[in-house]
C-alpha cells in the first residue's frame, strides 16, 4: 500500500449530532455515537454527552481531543468553585467557563459545545458555545455535521411548553433523522434528561431507531438482502 505522508498531515474532517432542548421542567441532550478520522470510524459507540456536575452535562462535537480537555478543565474549575460556595454550580456560571476556555483558546481549538442543566434559580437552560468562543443562550440548540439537517425540522417540530417525553422523542427523532442524512453521524443514540429530580440517561440502539425514507430494514447478513426477492417491476 502507498503510503503518502501529506495525506496524513491533511485536516481530518469531524462529523457528529449533538442536541439540546429544554422542555417545561427540565432539558434533554441527545447525540449520535460515531467519532470519524475522515471516511475512518475510529469508534461506532463513543458516549458525547459528558458530565461536568450533578446537574450540568454537556455534548461535544469537533475534535474529541479538543472537547475533553475542555470539559476536563471546566470540570476541574466547577468542582473548586463548589467547595468554595458550599452549592452546586449553576448552568450559567458552566456555560460561561466553556466560553472563557474556548475564546481564549479559539485559535488552537476546533470544537462546538452545548452545555445544558436544571439549577433551583433558572430551572433548565441550554447555551450553545460554538466554534470561536461566543455563548447564546437558546431554547433549543443543534451542533455539528448533522445539524445542517435539523434547521428546518426543528422550526416546525419544537415547541414551547413541551413535556419530558415529548421532549425525549423529538430528540431521539432529530438525531435519527442525522443520522439517515449525514454520512458522519451513526451508531446509537444516548439521551440525558436534567431536571429537579436530577439525571436519568437513555440508551437507544440502532435497530430501535426510526428509519426514513429510502432506509432500508435492518438485516442480521448481507445474505438476508440478497436471498429477498426484489420489488416487482412496474408494468406499463
Amino acid at each position: 500500500m502507498d503510503l503518502n505522508m501529506n495525506d496524513l498531515n491533511q485536516p481530518h474532517s469531524m462529523g457528529t449530532t449533538i442536541i439540546g432542548v429544554t422542555y417545561n421542567g427540565g432539558v434533554v441532550l441527545g447525540a449520535d455515537s460515531r467519532t470519524s478520522t475522515g471516511m475512518y470510524v475510529a469508534n461506532r459507540a463513543s458516549d458525547k454527552i459528558t458530565q461536568l456536575t450533578d446537574n450540568v452535562y454537556i455534548c461535544r462535537s469537533g475534535s474529541a481531543a479538543d472537547s475533553q480537555i475542555v470539559s476536563d478543565y471546566v470540570r476541574y474549575f466547577l468542582h473548586q468553585h463548589t467547595i468554595q460556595l458550599g452549592q452546586p454550580a449553576t448552568v450559567k456560571v458552566a456555560a460561561n467557563l466553556v466560553r472563557l476556555l474556548s475564546y481564549n483558546n479559539k485559535n488552537m481549538l476546533q470544537t462546538g459545545i452545548i452545555v445544558g442543566g436544571w439549577d433551583k434559580y433558572e430551572g433548565g437552560k441550554i447555551y450553545g458555545v460554538p466554534l470561536g468562543g461566543t455563548i447564546i443562550e437558546q431554547p433549543f440548540a443543534i451542533g455539528g455535521s448533522g445539524s445542517s439537517y435539523l434547521y428546518g425540522f426543528f422550526d416546525q417540530a419544537w415547541r414551547e411548553g413541551m413535556t419530558r417525553e415529548e421532549a425525549e422523542q423529538l430528540v431521539v427523532k432529530a438525531v435519527s433523522l442525522a443520522i439517515a442524512r449525514d454520512g458522519a453521524s451513526g451508531g446509537v443514540v444516548r439521551t440525558v434528561t436534567i431536571n429537579s429530580e436530577g439525571m436519568t440517561r437513555k440508551f437507544y440502539p440502532g435497530d430501535k431507531l426510526p428509519l426514513w425514507h429510502e432506509e432500508l430494514e435492518p438485516h442480521n447478513s448481507l445474505l438476508d438482502i440478497l436471498n429477498n426477492p426484489g420489488p416487482e417491476p412496474m408494468n406499463i
